[in-house]
């Protein structure tokens, strides 16, 4: 996996590569930059500031793969977190690969794993594969029903706090099950936060829906507990490029 830009740790150059034996791909990349597109296999971590060049070396490195390693673009998962980014990526490497290049997955995290999910949902025996993705309205609407139905006054805990709270806590993989679970206080917002988390994870389902907290959650889950599943696409994607992660969500 490579994570942006242009100061490598670790690099392993492919030997025999050179920027004559592949054409364009190394034209306008600085020595490091040029080291990252040479690396092969195994993990790599790039680290660099804004405007170094870390889509350039992602792009760039896609195009080696494919055009020296013979690797088949349906193999790379090119991932970045905002759809301006992934619509940048995604017409870089069509003008280095042209018409190839549609068969890479080149997208955020939350559309890959929608992507992933409408195929594989079912399999958790909770959602169909036409499940419909809540925006942050939908999603706040159905948080003040939950407070409605459980009589738990908005003016106190205000909707907004208890849905960044489980969007924190979607984020760290922790299911509704697991925190009302977890025990600690039995009063408060917490206690606000874990019987509306409940409620809201039973309407969610009720409704064949996702919030897109969930996408990367119910990702998370379906690996962990579906292991051919995960075994598919371990076999379907050799490479995965990741621009731009958060490093404060663990659920990416």
């Amino acid at each position: 996996s490579a994570t942006s830009s242009t100061n490598t740790t670790r690099p392993h150059p492919a030997s025999g590569d050179s920027p004559a034996a592949t054409g364009d791909v190394f034209a306008g990349l600085n020595p490091s930059q040029h080291q990252a597109v040479l690396h092969a296999d195994g993990p790599l971590l790039i680290l660099a500031g804004a405007g170094s060049g870390k889509t350039r070396v992602i792009t760039h490195r896609i195009a080696h793969l494919i055009g020296t390693h013979g690797v088949a673009p349906w193999q790379i998962l090119a991932l970045t977190f905002t759809n301006k980014a992934a619509e940048e990526m995604r017409r870089r490497v069509e003008k280095l690969l042209g018409a190839s290049s549609q068969e890479i997955w080149v997208s955020t995290f939350h559309a890959a794993c929608a992507r992933l999910l409408r195929r594989d949902i079912e399999h958790l025996g909770r959602h169909t594969r036409n499940f419909v993705i809540l925006d942050t309205a939908d999603q706040s609407a159905l948080i003040k029903e939950c407070l409605r139905e459980l009589n738990i006054s908005p003016d106190r805990y205000a909707p907004q706090a208890i849905a960044g709270r489980i969007s924190r806590l979607k984020n760290q993989l922790i299911t509704a099950e697991q925190f009302a679970r977890g025990g600690g206080q039995n009063f408060g917002l917490e206690e606000a936060v874990r019987r509306v988390y409940q409620l809201y994870h039973k309407k969610l389902i009720e409704l064949n829906a996702l919030d897109f907290d969930d996408l990367l959650m119910q990702t998370g889950q379906l690996f962990e507990e579906v292991p051919e599943v995960l075994s598919y696409y371990q076999q379907k994607f050799r490479y995965m490029l990741v621009d731009e992660y958060q490093d404060t969500n663990h659920a990416q």
